[in-house]
């Protein structure tokens, strides 16, 4: 496709949620699946996800100007982040929901760690260690590729509906990684080696600026507005009800 892109596009990863809570205290304890009793979708932030939106309102409100719309995850984690950073900053910006943002889709693998994946589910472990995890679909569930798939057709909304204009879109880890797979024209290699040496953390920003014909990544995993003691990179896991 040909044509402008937006002046700017920051990629912000929702704040700590009790998903993330409930995975640590979950390895700690060596077992098989996460005590969670919610759907993805509604697993709320953690205490300390909601100090750490509230601290991304000073981001915001550091901005020279707001952006012009906010695009979001439907998941309660992300839309939560969005809303008390906007309000901790003062700024009434538009919150667009789009699905296509939501969380990769773990499947039958929903809510078990990797403990739990392996004896549940052996047959799973072996193919993604066959296939490698850009590739890997597990049973009613999404490969990073399909997520892929998602992200290129958001960059194409983008282009259309906010050409000239500041995006900010708040989703999760897996898909701000495949934003980078999509603006950075990776291979699966290179992917799979900048995943490997980045934790991205909660509420970190990575901005790409637009010259109006392309995107440039000039900062990326910034947690300059975190307190240190607030800042914490726990990857998402497969959550679903019991």
């Amino acid at each position: 496709m040909s044509g402008p892109y937006p002046t700017s596009l920051t990629l912000v990863r929702h704040a700590e949620s009790a998903g993330n809570v409930a995975n640590d205290a979950a390895l700690e304890a060596g077992l098989p699946e996460l005590d969670l009793a919610s759907r993805d979708m509604d697993v709320p932030l953690s205490e300390l996800g909601e100090a750490q939106a509230t601290a991304l309102g000073a981001w915001f409100a550091g901005r020279p100007s707001p952006p012009d719309v906010v695009w979001c995850s439907p998941y309660r984690r992300a839309v939560d982040t969005a809303t008390l950073a906007l309000a901790a900053a003062g700024l009434d910006v538009p919150i667009r929901l789009d699905e296509r943002l939501r969380e990769r889709e773990f499947g039958v693998l929903d809510r078990l760690t990797k403990l739990g994946i392996e004896a549940r589910f052996p047959e799973q472990a072996a193919a993604r260690a066959f296939l490698g995890k850009f590739f890997h679909r597990p049973p009613g569930g999404e490969s990073w590729a399909d997520v892929a798939a998602r992200v290129r057709s958001i960059v194409t909304d983008l282009r259309l509906d906010h050409a000239h204009e500041d995006v900010v879109v708040v989703t999760h880890q897996a898909v701000i990684m495949l934003f980078r797979y999509v603006l950075d024209g990776l291979d699966e290699a290179a992917l799979l080696g900048l995943d490997d040496t980045i934790d991205i953390a909660n509420t970190s920003v990575g901005t790409y600026e637009g010259d109006g014909s392309s995107l440039r990544l000039t900062k990326f995993n910034n947690t300059d507005h975190l307190p240190e003691r607030a800042t914490t990179d726990e990857p998402d896991r497969p959550v679903a009800p019991r």
